[in-house]
């Protein structure tokens, strides 16, 4: 009769599970016992629990399949809370597994022991401690049907003496079938009536529409829009894509600003889009979404709209006649393309001597002619392959990114993109790595990331895993430094040292290289892709390059020039 622990592995090898992450330990020592004998399971050791959460989770989000992290009684499960959020707010399907006391100490102040119960039940659809063997079937398969079907973290609790037991009759039979949610007729002519009589139409397009991508273009087509995509949205909708414009937020540009400006209706389709300061007021706004809940929570809409976007959109172009006037299309797509070909002028590496404010500006922000951390993103852009999987560090790695790399041919995209962690993009790039050996993953690493979960490059190389890593090596927690500029303070407690971060990489068996002038650029790229194994590039990026919101409010510029007037008589007394 299988045990309690084999049963567990056997029925999530079964689901299609490849792959577990965490550190063995105690009470989880029948569970990788059990995976010791799956072959069908790799078991990855990482050196934080955090980082194996995160890896999981990037799997869930690229299968859209189950992912698997383990922690082991008391800290080590509590380890894995922060990459479990960032499932959590990602919606990926996620089951952890973590370890406690044995069951007649549960309650007594036992040594490590942590309720974990209390502990997740906030981030987790469902969360259990299984208490005898008999609970098994009941409780594995809730645990799986609702991290499925909700598209959750489920946590399921095992104590150090009840995963060797025998397991009475057989797993759990599972039905995990999702339907699209169906929109209702009568709102899409409503909405079809809205959208005819608006003049200007903008769309603001997210993930959930991935999927519906003709569908999406053809709608913005009809209505003659301009579509602003939210970053979750790059990977398969912005390549080839002529109503595209860009980003909105922080990471935004001012075509994209101008889009929204001068909208008379908002289509929303597919996201949640959090940042509420950025949507325009006074406009009819109509949102579709396959989650009711979603409806009108980040701006106020004027009519909502539950169901799969691709469902949606055909209702709509099935109710919507072609729009004549397209100049409100052509205005947003113009000015996108006038500053994209300025942004593209920026990673030319004679930029800040060809003209006298920018030799002004270098002689202040950039003495040391540091690179630029647009012109490394323009090389990985150009060095990547089209079905490479990209990962981004919360903070400005990110902002170079959206900007500078193209989701062309079947790239992929992930990032702590609603949780905004920071330290994300090297775990979530091993987790991506694990899924498939062949195909070129690369994480946008900021310093700061990087340097909070340092130990687990060592995973990379232990468990054969041929991540490209590109560090942002500013030697500062960038996005905070421009918090603090914007509010008119000067920089303080971001400064991380300069630190030669490819030669920890090379001590610890990646190959790596250290990258100083902007002209080395491609040819350092092309060698971390051609080496075998995990890979570091070490770029020394200027601190001072920034990237400024699409719209700067008076008070803005106020606090930038106070902060920079502050920082700059502080250096010179020290």
């Amino acid at each position: 009769m299988p045990t309690v622990a084999e049963t567990i592995v056997t029925t999530l090898a079964d689901l299609g599970v490849t792959t577990f992450w965490g550190v063995v330990g105690d009470a989880l020592n029948p569970v990788t016992d059990a995976v010791r004998r799956e072959e069908r399971i790799e078991w990855i050791g990482v050196r934080h629990e955090e980082v194996g959460a995160f890896a999981a989770g990037a799997q869930a989000q690229l299968t859209g399949t189950l992912g698997v992290c383990l922690g082991t009684v008391g800290p080590g499960s509590l380890h894995l809370l922060n990459g479990l959020y960032d499932a959590r707010k990602s919606h990926a399907p996620l089951l952890a597994i973590c370890g406690q006391v044995p069951l007649a100490e549960l309650g007594s102040e036992f040594f490590q022991e942590v309720d974990n119960d209390a502990v997740f039940r906030d981030v987790a659809v469902y969360c259990r401690t299984l208490t005898s063997p008999d609970q098994l079937r009941t409780m594995l398969d809730q645990a799986l049907q609702r991290a499925l079907t909700e598209r959750g973290v489920a946590v399921l609790t095992l104590p150090g003496d009840i995963g060797g037991l025998d397991a009475p009759g057989p797993g759990p039979h599972l039905s995990t079938e999702r339907r699209p949610v169906v929109p209702d007729p009568h709102a899409l002519e409503q909405a079809a009536a809205l959208l005819a009589d608006a003049g200007a139409v903008t769309l603001l397009v997210g993930a959930g529409a991935r999927h519906a991508r003709a569908e999406v273009l053809a709608l913005a087509d009809r209505l003659a829009a301009p579509m602003v995509l939210t970053l979750k949205a790059k990977e398969g909708l912005e390549h080839d894509n002529p109503f595209a414009v860009g980003q909105s937020g922080l990471i935004g540009n001012p075509a994209a600003a101008r889009a929204f400006d001068r909208c008379d209706a908002l289509l929303m389709v597919g996201t949640d889009f959090p940042y509420s300061d950025w949507y325009p007021t006074g406009k009819t706004v109509i949102q579709i979404d396959e989650r009711s809940e979603h409806l009108g929570r980040r701006t106020d809409v004027s009519l909502g709209i539950a169901g799969d976007a691709r469902l949606g959109a055909q209702g709509l172009l099935e109710r919507l006649t072609a729009k004549s006037d397209r100049g409100h299309l052509d205005d947003a797509t113009g000015r996108y393309a006038g500053w994209v070909g300025h942004q593209r002028r920026l990673v030319d590496p004679d930029y800040d001597t060809r003209g006298i404010v920018q030799k002004v500006r270098t002689a202040f922000d950039d003495p040391d002619r540091r690179i630029r951390p647009e012109a490394v993103a323009a090389a990985l852009d150009r060095q990547a392959a089209d079905d490479a999987i990209f990962t981004s560090d919360t903070g400005m790695s990110t902002v170079w990114l959206s900007r500078f790399v193209t989701m062309r041919g079947t790239r992929r995209l992930l990032g702590s993109y609603n949780l905004g962690s920071m330290a994300n993009a090297m775990p979530q790039a091993l987790g991506a790595q694990a899924l498939d050996r062949t195909r070129e993953v690369v994480a946008f690493c900021g310093d700061g990331g990087l340097t909070m979960l340092l130990g687990d490059l060592i995973t990379a190389v232990a468990h054969e895993l041929p991540v490209r890593l590109v560090v942002f090596n500013n030697g500062r927690l960038g996005m905070v430094k421009l918090e603090q500029e914007q509010a008119g303070l000067p920089e303080f407690g971001t400064k991380l040292g300069d630190v030669d971060l490819a030669a920890i990489a090379r001590a610890v068996g990646l190959q790596a290289l250290r990258v100083e002038r902007a002209e080395e650029l491609d040819e350092a790229a092309r060698s971390m892709f051609a080496v075998p194994g995990p890979s570091l590039l070490d770029v020394v990026t200027n601190p001072d390059e920034v990237s400024l919101p699409p719209k700067v409010t008076r008070h803005e510029a106020w606090g930038f020039a106070i902060a920079k007037l502050t920082e700059t008589l502080e250096s010179r007394e020290a």
